[in-house]
């Protein structure tokens, strides 16, 4: 499978240990199939100046050796998952996770849920009403050590008034 992770650097050897605590799946990489949700995401990195890059990888399609779990849904157990990782209390020991990001509209619902002020059921009723997009976290260095194999980086560059990204 190909996977996608914007950046605004090359990552040939990407790590565990770089990531920021409290993510929705916890502490890992994070990767996406999805090559327009990465594009999107890298533009933030242009937007503040930066330099950006779609770094894209394969990942192996056996990893039955490893604890995998997939979400395909927002739901209840989807819910009760990120909202452990976001707090860091009680995760499972997983070593790859994949399934919906919270984004804006999602975290807002998942916000009002864990500070008490809309039940299990009402948010699970919002967020019924989401497309999942699509994330990958390898929480396990050697998962990435054996299974994910880089294959480039693209360079997005500001887009021309008028048109869109262009990349060298």
């Amino acid at each position: 499978m190909t996977l996608y992770h914007a950046s605004p650097f090359r990552i040939e050897h990407p790590d565990v240990c770089h990531s920021r605590d409290h993510l929705d799946f916890g502490k890992g990489f994070y990767l996406t199939v999805l090559y327009e949700q990465a594009r999107q995401y890298a533009r933030r990195f242009l937007l503040r100046g930066g330099t950006a890059y779609i770094n894209s990888y394969h990942l192996d399609d056996d990893l039955s050796a490893y604890k995998v779990k997939i979400f395909t849904h927002y739901d209840e157990e989807w819910l009760d998952y990120v909202g452990a990782c976001r707090r860091g209390i009680g995760i499972p020991p997983y070593d790859v996770v994949e399934g919906g990001i919270a984004n804006d509209r999602v975290f807002n619902t998942i916000d009002l849920y864990f500070s008490g002020l809309i039940a299990k059921t009402e948010a699970l009723g919002r967020l019924a009403y989401e497309h999942p997009n699509h994330q990958l976290c390898i929480l396990n260095q050697t998962v990435i050590d054996r299974h994910l194999h880089y294959l480039g980086a693209e360079e997005l560059h500001q887009p021309q008034k008028g048109g869109t990204d262009a990349s060298r």
